[in-house]
């Protein structure tokens, strides 16, 4: 089941589920403008990416297990950590149980936490349960976007499960309280700045005094606000309008919010950044290698993928970039068999997709690729892509030596000559 929400909302693809008892992965990404095209990657004018929210919802037998972005970030976990006072105590990702490892960094910490009893399995239910409620918040609210629904096996194991018809009913209801907010509150984004202290203090009890204040500080939004609380977005957000209409309180943006991402910073200086690009063209393979040599990158191309396996290992790259449609092993098995290592658990894999690449893309997000690129590219946007991820490379380092290449080219199908054949 795929299409797009002009077609269908997102309470209807939730009945089906529900109805059909359906096990498996609902990926929804969302996109602006006009028409039914996902706008996939788009830079600005400095060739920073900004990435299309994209979501993941976990069903089983047509209950719901979990829902969540599929950005691997763990800021709203510590958040809800943060007021059990343990947000400084995330486990080390390559440690992390590989309980959706490559599906959702987060719910796999959760269960990590839980398994080193950080937190109580009353408190991950507590957690767990604000999070679906604010994810499914965000879909039901979602109107411009694209979804594909794969049945997979369930995700194992559960901590609880959530009937949706249940979920969809209250969280619609809080969606329309929500618009009769407006136009005091717009976005659960913007963030309350105490203008008036005493006159706050005045009209409100000590307690509830005592809670918000610390957070009305111009940086911290209403949906943060509502994680620390450990109180739904609404009942925050209510709470707030009568000193918004009192000019005690204002909303801002924080400036970071709309930022993108910054690029990842490289973590060993010392060593150039390692781009290993596994796809069966030749011409796929030279092109890579020639821009990013030519960037500062170390390079190296590598044809088969059954011999990729076993070649990663050993060269332990910053960065993989993984065509999709090979033979013997498509792209889609050999990024899940990497991630099953925790060698791999948190290297940087970019899928190569087709020009037609929306099914491509949610494949490659639920086998846990980190990003995709669409073929054809042009070496702005895969410089952009691996700049993002690994840092900026070295243009002026000396050329990379080749015993490398001398001690394993006649063992593995790699090619090697355009790296490192200076122009």
């Amino acid at each position: 089941m795929q299409g797009y929400l002009s077609e269908i909302d997102i309470r209807s693809i939730l009945q089906l589920i529900e109805l059909g008892q359906r096990t498996g992965e609902l990926y929804l990404e969302s996109y602006g403008g006009s028409g039914n095209q996902p706008l996939g990657h788009s830079f600005d004018e400095g060739l920073t990416e900004i990435d299309p929210p994209s979501w993941l919802v976990f069903v089983a037998n047509g209950q719901l297990v979990y829902a969540g972005t599929t950005d691997n970030r763990l800021d709203r976990l510590r958040d809800h950590l943060h007021r059990y006072g343990i947000d400084q105590a995330l486990p080390d990702p390559n440690t992390t149980a590989a309980i959706a490892v490559f599906n959702s960094l987060e719910y796999g910490t959760l269960w990590a936490l839980l398994e080193q009893h950080l937190l109580t399995p009353d408190q991950g239910r507590a957690i767990l349960s604000h999070m679906v409620h604010e994810t499914l918040f965000d879909l039901l609210s979602l109107h411009h976007g694209a979804f594909v629904f794969q049945l997979s096996s369930a995700l194992s194991p559960q901590l609880m499960t959530y009937t949706i018809s249940d979920l969809v009913a209250g969280i619609t209801q809080q969606i329309q309280a929500w618009h009769q907010l407006h136009p005091h509150l717009q976005s659960p984004d913007q963030c309350p700045i105490l203008l008036a202290p005493d006159a706050f203090r005045a009209s409100v009890s000590d307690q509830v005094y005592r809670r918000m204040v610390t957070w009305m500080d111009g940086q911290t939004s209403i949906r943060r606000m509502a994680r620390y609380l450990s109180r739904d977005l609404l009942s925050v957000a209510r709470s707030l309008v009568p000193a918004i209409q009192q000019g005690q309180v204002s909303l801002v943006y924080s400036p970071t919010a709309a930022r993108p991402k910054p690029a990842n910073q490289r973590l060993d200086s010392g060593r150039l950044p390692r781009v290993v690009c596994v796809d069966d063209s030749a011409t796929v393979r030279q092109s890579v290698e020639k821009i990013l040599d030519g960037q500062g990158y170390e390079a190296t191309s590598i044809g088969n993928p059954l011999k990729a396996l076993g070649l990663l290992f050993q060269l332990q790259p910053n960065l993989i970039l993984c065509d999709i449609t090979m033979p013997e092993l498509d792209g889609y098995e050999l990024c899940a068999m990497l991630r099953h290592s925790s060698a791999f658990r948190q290297t940087p894999i970019i899928m190569l997709t087709g020009k037609e690449g929306f099914l491509d893309r949610v494949k490659a997000r639920m086998v846990g690729a980190t990003d995709y690129l669409t073929k054809p590219f042009g070496s702005g946007e895969l410089l952009a892509l691996i700049e993002k991820y690994v840092g900026p490379g070295d243009r002026n380092r000396p050329r990379p030596e080749t015993l490398l290449a001398e001690a394993i080219e006649d063992e593995f199908d790699i090619d090697f000559s355009e790296a490192f054949t200076p122009w």
